[in-house]
């Protein structure tokens, strides 16, 4: 590990927004785009899957206030999809503006354009629909070659073969084996097969989704929206209006939370077409209840692990087999699913002998599925994490041994992860820490409080990545101007992470300044150089060392001009301590002077741009354990600990590292126990509002600590790796460890709920 005295990095600096925020300034989307747009409104489909026989709007646009109304008929015919990736996309184009055949509960029918609210929510009363109804699938065990085709229309597309066909039902499907696993399986003293179920869960952000266009002065149509993807959705936008990119220009302001649902382009399209059609500004905003039944969900999934292990408690084999529900479209369900499977057989690695790993995923008439935080790493860890655990309990050994025994140490080759090796890992020193600091062998007894109340613990460890491996690029612009201080341009998108704080930091280091005088300025697709966005975990890691190489380049750029100023050549002037100095002189010139100097009789560009991509994802590791006091009676749980230890190499901001952790494990407290996302019989949702969907407050989550063990990544920028995902990936396996520990029942399907608890199953 490289050690290093920082100046800026390692340092819990305020975050850049932090005043703004906390004064209530004008920041998000609603605060910044002019009050005069024409109003967006959605009339959305009762039927999980249906074609639309007639739609008659004629009196509804009578409504005074009502602009213009459009179905079907109105829009292109060009498929696309949603989701926020790469070109080509993994995912389907399966989606068109507004199609005739409805595929869920909430898929768009009409679009109103109207003056006001008022008349907008009148006109979707008045519109009139007559449907023919057909038979859904709703059940994702029996999708995979239903007679009932999800999307039976010939012009599906997919970009990339990923072994999906809509003839099928199949977004996607995969096998891949390392080693006899039949074989080891056959060999082996205990094998575990079991079935997890993960329900889909809401992001339920703040700031629900919603989006302002217009056109500019130069005609091209301009759009500010709450998104993480402003390229992404560029090309988007592109593709379903049949426009030309460069006539599109998308920023995007403070982001009210996305935690991945913003990586999927839900609201843009719609007050785009808007503005296309009536030449006017147009603006859409989400209600809750929109953003609850036709947002961007986690994808469910069903995960069969079997484990094969010897009764020393050594794990020999592991093979995965993941079916995941995509919904109604294919956004995210190709790329999900590996996860499931790549960030969790991976932990085990100081042992296997052989793996497996196979997955389907399917359309059904639900609610489109899509990106959040952990991607598909959170449902297969829980469903590893959890086997492990149960082994443990068949051989009376205790977790964190056996975790001991078999767990990926730094320097190993991971052949379930893309044959990628664990340059940077702190795992067994992260569950060392824990162990200590959560004082797990006083802990981990079942210990009887009285009045039916008992109090115990659980283990779950996770990994995650760092980015997508060949594949996405950040870039950053880092400027001089002319009082000495530094512009840093990002396509990246801060949705209250701090990444516009922690890639200034990285400035700041390089360039021996303070964070002070780093003003970022990002994302906004005419301005920032490009980047594929915020999603991945891949900011600080990708973008960091992209803002790390334009640093370089612009230091020697300073000292080409500080060498005009010296009169000698460039070679003998160095950047050292924020100034430029002439080597073996006392000759010196400041920063602002050569700022000055580059706006006088100067021809070298005081500026500096640069793209990273890597060739690896290196992961993050995390140890997560739990005290929680449980009734058997009512079978409520109290979490009374949740301590965590992540190595996520050398933290930029740690300070907002720990507030990323605390926030993931909250949401991963809220996955396992309180949220969930059910449908009736019809395909309806059922939690449309957050008075059923029950989300975590201060008072559920109990006493939260986290600490940090150091690895030191080479490959990124000071050391550092991702922290944003993987924090919310070890609840689930911990929380379902403990209540078995109290009840003496595995619950194998989340959330677990106290009546299920209470039941015993």
């Amino acid at each position: 590990m490289e050690h290093k005295d920082y100046k800026a990095i390692n340092k819990s600096v305020r975050k850049k927004d932090a005043m703004q925020l906390l004064l209530g300034k004008p920041v998000y989307t609603k605060d910044v785009v002019p009050d005069n747009a024409l109003v967006v409104k959605l009339l959305r489909s009762p039927h999980a899957n249906a074609i639309v026989n007639t739609i008659d709007t004629k009196v509804a646009k009578l409504v005074p206030g009502v602009v213009d109304i459009f179905t079907w008929e109105d829009v292109p015919n060009n498929r696309f999809t949603n989701a926020g990736q790469t070109y080509p996309e993994a995912s389907p184009y399966d989606r068109l503006i507004i199609d005739r055949h409805v595929h869920c509960v909430g898929d768009v029918v009409a679009i109103v354009a109207a003056e006001n609210e008022k008349a907008a929510n009148k006109a979707l009363k008045l519109i009139k629909v007559t449907y023919d109804v057909l038979e859904a699938v709703l059940d994702f065990r029996t999708a995979k070659d239903n007679e009932i085709l999800v999307h039976p229309e010939d012009n599906w597309v997919a970009p990339c073969e990923v072994g999906g066909t809509n003839k099928r039902n199949l977004v996607a499907s995969e096998q891949s084996e390392y080693g006899d696993v039949d074989g080891v399986l056959a060999d082996c003293d205990i094998v575990i097969d079991r079935t997890y179920h993960t329900k889909a869960f809401n992001q339920a952000m703040m700031e629900t989704f919603r989006t302002y266009t217009s056109y500019d002065r130069y005609g091209r149509l301009h759009v500010i929206s709450s998104t993480q993807i402003v390229f992404h959705v560029r090309r988007i936008l592109s593709h379903a209006l049949g426009i030309p990119k460069n006539m599109i220009r998308v920023e995007k302001p403070r982001i009210g939370g996305g935690f991945g649902a913003k990586q999927t382009a839900v609201s843009e399209v719609y007050p785009a077409f808007v503005t296309m059609k009536t030449g006017r500004p147009a603006m859409i905003v989400f209600t809750r209840e929109e953003s609850q039944i036709a947002g961007s969900p986690r994808h469910e999934m069903e995960v069969r692990v079997k484990l094969g292990a010897n009764k020393d408690g050594k794990i020999r084999v592991l093979d995965l087999y993941t079916l995941s529900n995509s919904g109604a479209y294919g956004e995210h369900g190709p790329t999900t699913v590996g996860l499931s499977g790549h960030k969790s057989i991976p932990m085990y690695t100081g042992s296997l002998e052989a793996h497996r790993f196979n997955y389907d995923v399917v359309y059904t008439n639900t609610m489109a599925a899509g990106a959040y935080r952990g991607y598909g790493a959170t449902q297969g860890i829980f469903a590893l994490e959890t086997t492990v655990n149960e082994l443990a309990e068949t051989l009376g050994m205790d977790p964190t041994v056996i975790r001991e025994k078999n767990m990926l140490k730094e320097g190993m080759l991971m052949p379930a992860y893309y044959n990628e090796i664990a340059s940077a890992c702190a795992l067994d020193k992260c569950l060392a820490h824990c162990k200590e600091m959560f004082d797990w062998d006083s802990k981990y007894p079942v210990r009887d409080m009285g009045n039916g109340k008992v109090r115990c613990a659980g283990i779950g460890m996770a990994m995650q990545g760092s980015c997508i491996s060949n594949l996405d690029v950040g870039s950053a612009t880092v400027k001089l101007n002319d009082d000495g201080t530094y512009t840093l341009m990002i396509g990246a998108a801060d949705m209250g992470t701090g990444c516009d704080t922690i890639l200034a930091q990285m400035v700041a280091e390089c360039m021996d300044c303070s964070v002070d005088d780093v003003t970022v300025f990002g994302a906004d697709t005419d301005a920032s150089p490009y980047d594929s966005g915020s999603y991945a975990s891949s900011t600080t890691y990708i973008t960091g060392k992209a803002v790390e190489k334009a640093c370089i380049d612009l230091k020697k750029r300073m000292c080409s001009i500080a060498a005009g100023l010296m009169e000698c050549n460039e070679d003998e002037v160095i950047f050292e301590d924020g100034i430029l100095r002439r080597i073996n002189t006392d000759q010196s010139v400041t920063i602002s002077e050569v700022g000055v100097k580059s706006q006088l009789n100067n021809d070298i560009v005081p500026q500096a741009s640069a793209s990273h991509c890597s060739p690896v994802s290196p992961p993050p590791y995390m140890v997560g354990m739990v005290e929680i006091e449980l009734d058997k009676l009512t079978g409520e749980v109290t979490i009374l600990d949740f301590m965590s230890v992540v190595d996520c190499g050398i933290p930029i901001n740690p300070a907002l590292a720990r507030i990323q952790a605390e926030g993931g494990i909250v949401q991963g407290i809220g996955h396992t126990l309180f949220e969930n996302i059910t449908y009736d019989s019809k395909g309806r949702p059922i939690e449309s509002s957050l008075m059923q969907y029950r989300l975590p407050t201060r008072l559920d989550m109990g006493n939260l600590k986290v600490e940090f063990e150091h690895s030191f990544e080479p490959t990124g920028p000071f050391g550092a790796k991702s922290i944003g995902e993987i924090v919310i990936n070890t609840p689930a396996p911990a929380l379902a460890h403990a209540i078995y520990r109290a009840t003496g029942v595995w619950h194998r399907e989340l959330p677990i709920t106290p009546e299920k608890i209470a039941l015993g199953k």
